[in-house]
């Protein structure tokens, strides 16, 4: 069974659905308060996490009066700001608390938008405990979609990444065996047409000015160097159960079609819509109903034109370091996840450069055994491995 067979997750329920957003202060998360306050009749944030933004867990908890809230960095315990949380709120710390939170009998659905692999565990055990999950934690499936996959039922695991969500739209009522193609749109990011020379002397505040989208510091550099796209041909593949080879990017500067399905006759799918992610984390949360329109709507007689084109893999080799680590599968989306979180953080720093991201990633990949994924903990413990390494490179040839 796939995880787009309809499911009424939702019929007959009288009360709102009880939200925990995991990763509330970030960009997704910090979109999705905007649906839920929307939608008041339908959602009750009853928990949320952040990683060390206690000031802003506390805004969040006040204003939605949240009743427990997680803070997964256990050194921001003595923070001042924590003292002013609503009288009754439950506050805990650390990853373990991320996962009880995740799987807790007073949480109906979890909005995982906790960034990188540090939300694999709370997305095991919202799954496990049979929690419907909107998914926006891309990492988690590109790393360990061999273990979180099988666990999902049809309609407990939405798509909240845009192309994600376009596809899981086009395929409703299809079967996967009419899938020709998988085609994953893409803006070009702030350095598209850049050839190499070019991009070897751009900055990471130019890499963090994303022409389409409002993120978060690491995936506006992920979407620079084309690894995001790169994440989410592996994502894709895991999701809808289609060979890497299938899935395939398109450039559209234009952002309005967020990705497509091809079918065995040659007809095509496509989702369009405005370029607002509050739209996927809204029907992420309303499936399979749609609620209100979330923001302005899209007056297409003014577009003009769609462009389409090519991504240049030449250029930007993340994207081709992803198709080759999803081609080979087990553990090697994990050393090349774990070697970019490493690369990425350290340009944002300035202590390397852009095409460093790329050439960190493809030297701590080459330099690994692949084993097949059996675990959590043989996860965590490749993840280390490749973190190490991937510093290691840094050490001896940026300042």
């Amino acid at each position: 069974m796939s995880i787009f067979e309809p499911a009424a997750r939702v019929s007959g329920r009288r009360q709102p659905m009880r939200l925990a957003i995991l990763g509330a202060s970030g960009s997704i998360g910090t979109q999705a308060l905007d649906v839920c306050c929307a939608h008041p009749d339908e959602v009750e944030i009853v928990g949320i996490s952040v990683n060390r933004s206690c000031k802003k867990a506390v805004e969040i908890a006040r204003k939605h009066k949240v009743a427990q809230v997680v803070v997964s960095d256990e050194s921001r315990r003595d923070d001042p700001a924590l003292d002013e949380l609503p009288r009754g709120c439950m506050l805990s710390f650390g990853h373990e608390a991320l996962v009880e939170l995740a799987s807790s009998d007073e949480v109906d659905c979890v909005l995982n938008a906790v960034v990188g692999i540090a939300g694999i565990g709370a997305g095991f055990a919202a799954l496990k405990a049979g929690k419907v999950i909107a998914y926006a934690n891309k990492e988690s499936i590109v790393v360990g979609g061999d273990l979180l996959m099988p666990l999902a039922k049809p309609g407990q695991l939405i798509p909240v990444d845009s192309e994600h969500s376009a596809i899981f739209q086009c395929l409703a009522g299809e079967r996967l065996a009419s899938v020709h193609a998988l085609w994953l749109t893409c803006s070009g990011g702030p350095f598209f047409g850049m050839d190499r020379v070019a991009l070897s002397k751009v900055a990471a505040a130019q890499a963090l000015r994303h022409p389409t989208w409002s993120m978060g510091p690491k995936i506006s550099i992920d979407s620079a160097t084309l690894m995001n796209k790169g994440f989410e041909v592996l994502e894709a593949h895991q999701l809808f159960e289609v060979d890497i080879d299938r899935v395939r990017v398109l450039v559209h500067r234009e952002s309005r079609v967020h990705s497509m399905v091809e079918f065995s006759d040659g007809v095509v799918k496509a989702q369009l819509g405005p370029s607002d992610m509050r739209t996927p984390i809204q029907y992420a949360l309303s499936y399979p109903r749609r609620w209100g329109c979330p923001q302005e709507r899209v007056d297409y007689r003014s577009i003009g034109s769609l462009s389409f084109g090519a991504p240049d893999e030449e250029a930007f080799g993340c994207l081709a370091l992803a198709r080759q680590a999803g081609g080979v599968g087990g553990t090697l989306p994990c050393v090349m996840n774990a070697a970019n979180e490493v690369a990425n953080l350290a340009f944002r720093q300035g202590r390397c450069g852009f095409l460093d991201i790329e050439a960190c990633v493809r030297r701590v990949m080459d330099g690994c055994e692949v084993e097949r994924v059996e675990s959590l903990d043989q996860l965590l413990d490749v993840d280390a491995w490749a973190r190490e390494r991937a510093r290691s490179f840094f050490s001896g040839r940026c300042s």
